[in-house]
């Protein structure tokens, strides 16, 4: 439904901090009373994360290694009446008026996310379970990308949650069954995506005779990893191996054909025409919802909808000045054609052009790090890698993404590009994509955020996707200005992601809030954008089932430009663009509003200072 707090992708009491982030717990900062709310939140935080195992294992930390985070109706009521209750006691033991301007910050996020979590809470049913990022793909990629082995006990723990995750789709299903019978369900489209996915997760052995399946495969790595370490010997790793085969073939894949034979008979009740939150019961309240939860703004569709139409010609009138510069004779339309087929902007569609493609990107991360001090004060420890999405989870045209690295530096932060259909992706994208995802992008402003000291932990945890999204798009355009996208076809491949940006607000808010069909979406879509028509059917089709999310990246991208300017309008000669950025990253991920308070201070400081 909305971003979580615990996503990138992408959440014990008062139990003991794990090294990592006790270490950020060696400094606290502010007066008395400031570092009682910090104990108070770190010791809430603590017992927030008791209750997601799989936050906890993200943060590399392996306590209740064995099991899966627990997503039923009575838990996520439990998990709302714990939040309740925290807030209601930070502010009977917390008077905000003698708090410091930083930990007034904390109360003030910690009290917000109470309002958001009943307004999540309010609309769950609303979600379409299945759709991407469900558990059906979520929780095989987890097991593969954040379950780590170091240990024989932590291939005990691996088996233990495989069988679990029968179990927990079970109660996916519970939930999208429900929701099906409330007059909610997916488009058609969805389903048939659903059920690929699936069938790429069972496929293989152990289910079957062809080659492994990438769980099994993981788990067999994994396991040979012990045993080239000398932990365990041979026996141990074919006891462990058959363990793992029972897990998936007698727990987990009698779940999967469950969830499959419902997808199969309830897709037929399904639109076969895409339809937008407006045909949802009580839709449009629904989209207002999630447009609040996504972009920390009041803003409404309207509002939105006209901003992405005046950036679109904005952008556009750029795009024509460039053409120009290239040289390209015909019209703009025409010039995207010539950009979404011309042979030049494309790797071969094998392994030797998905790796020229994966080395191409490591070429403009290297050159963007080496230029990184000249811009930010303070840059993170964390480790950056650049991966194909895995097999069993590709999609052509699929949007790149990053997860982000373990606290404890024991998993770096890793930059995933789709890359099963190489003709979906450009190689005039690259430059950008690298430095939205990577450096100075995600990577490094969610690396800061979990580095971070003298807060509490939640700050360097929580998510935002206005913020950690706008961030994103931000520095596509500071790469500009810093003198990078030397070549002029990579340039205006970053106009044409911020045109992609800037249409999600046109074609997000026609789908949801104006009806909008998917061949409306597509025809605005490719008047405006180079993009090649496999990544925009895939985009579409992304936000019908994520309502709202993909508004939040070019709303806090304008406002981050808004708050740079208004700082450089205020202190003149005395702006400091490192400063600016160390204010923007120092504090965590933040919703907008709180955002703009601690920018608002900032110039304050500075003009005093000065």
């Amino acid at each position: 439904m909305r971003l979580s707090r615990r996503d990138f992708g992408l959440g014990v009491a008062a139990a003991a901090l794990a090294p990592a982030l006790a270490i950020a717990r060696t400094t606290t900062a502010g007066s008395p009373i400031d570092q009682k709310l910090t104990a108070y939140l770190d010791q809430a935080f603590e017992q927030e994360l008791a209750m997601d195992p799989q936050w906890l294992a993200r943060l590399g930390r392996k306590t209740q290694y064995d099991k899966l985070t627990d997503q039923s109706e009575a838990a996520l009521a439990r998990n709302l009446a714990w939040r309740r209750k925290s807030v209601a006691e930070m502010k009977r033991r917390f008077d905000r008026a003698k708090l410091g301007e930083d930990a007034r910050t904390s109360y003030d996020i910690w009290a917000l996310e109470l309002d958001r979590a009943e307004e999540e809470h309010r609309w769950r049913g609303h979600a379409y379970v299945f759709g991407r990022g469900g558990a059906h793909t979520g929780l095989p990629n987890f097991m593969i990308n954040v379950h780590s082995v170091s240990e024989p006990a932590d291939m005990e723990a691996y088996v233990a949650r495989v069988a679990a995750i029968g179990p927990a789709l079970d109660v996916e299903l519970d939930k999208a069954q429900r929701a099906a019978a409330a007059g909610v369900r997916m488009p058609r489209f969805a389903y048939d995506q659903s059920l690929l996915d699936a069938r790429r997760v069972t496929t293989g052995a152990p289910f079957d005779g062809g080659a492994d399946a990438a769980l099994f495969a993981d788990a067999k790595g994994k396991i040979a990893a012990l045993r080239t370490a000398g932990k365990i010997d041979d026996a141990k790793a074919a006891q462990l191996s058959q363990a793992v085969s029972t897990a998936m073939t007698s727990r987990m894949k009698p779940a999967y054909d469950r969830l499959t034979a419902w997808l199969t008979a309830d897709r037929e009740k399904a639109s076969p025409e895409p339809q937008g939150a407006v045909a949802l019961p009580d839709g449009r309240a629904f989209y207002d919802a999630m447009l609040r939860q996504q972009t920390t703004t009041s803003l409404t569709a309207d509002e939105i909808h006209a901003l992405g139409l005046s950036e679109v010609a904005r952008i556009r009138a750029e795009m024509e000045t460039l053409k120009a510069k290239i040289g390209f004779s015909g019209t703009l339309e025409e010039f995207f054609v010539f950009m979404r087929s011309d042979d030049q902007f494309y790797v071969s569609n094998d392994a030797a052009g998905r790796a020229r493609y994966l080395k191409l990107a490591e070429g403009y991360l290297s050159a963007m790090e080496a230029a990184l001090p000249r811009y930010f004060g303070r840059l993170p420890k964390s480790k950056l890698i650049v991966k194909e999405v895995e097999a069993y989870r590709a999609e052509p045209g699929g949007a790149a993404h990053y997860n982000a690295g373990a606290v404890d530096g024991s998993r770096p932060g890793v930059f995933y590009v789709h890359l099963a259909d190489t003709r979906a992706t450009p190689t005039y994208e690259i430059e950008g994509t690298a430095y939205h995802e990577g450096w100075p992008g995600h990577h490094m402003q969610i690396s800061l955020a979990q580095e971070m000291t003298g807060a509490p932990v939640f700050r360097t945890q929580y998510k935002y996707g206005a913020y950690v999204e706008g961030w994103g798009l931000y520095v596509e355009q500071l790469a500009k200005e810093a003198g990078f996208y030397q070549d002029p076809y990579s340039d205006f491949g970053r106009l044409g992601r911020e045109i992609w940006r800037a249409i999600r607000l046109v074609v997000d808010t026609g789908i949801h809030a104006k009806g909008w069909s998917e061949t409306q979406a597509l025809t605005f879509y490719t008047a405006n954008s180079p993009q090649p028509l496999a990544k925009i059917k895939s985009e579409i089709r992304r936000y019908f089932v994520m309502p709202a999310q993909a508004t939040s990246y070019k709303v806090g991208m304008v406002r981050i430009l808004a708050l740079r300017e208004k700082s450089r309008q205020a202190l003149g000669a005395k702006f400091d663009l490192r400063g600016f950025h160390d204010v923007v990253l120092d504090a965590g991920a933040l919703p907008l509003p709180v955002l703009e308070t601690r920018v608002d201070r900032w110039i304050a400081e500075r003009a005093k200072a000065a």
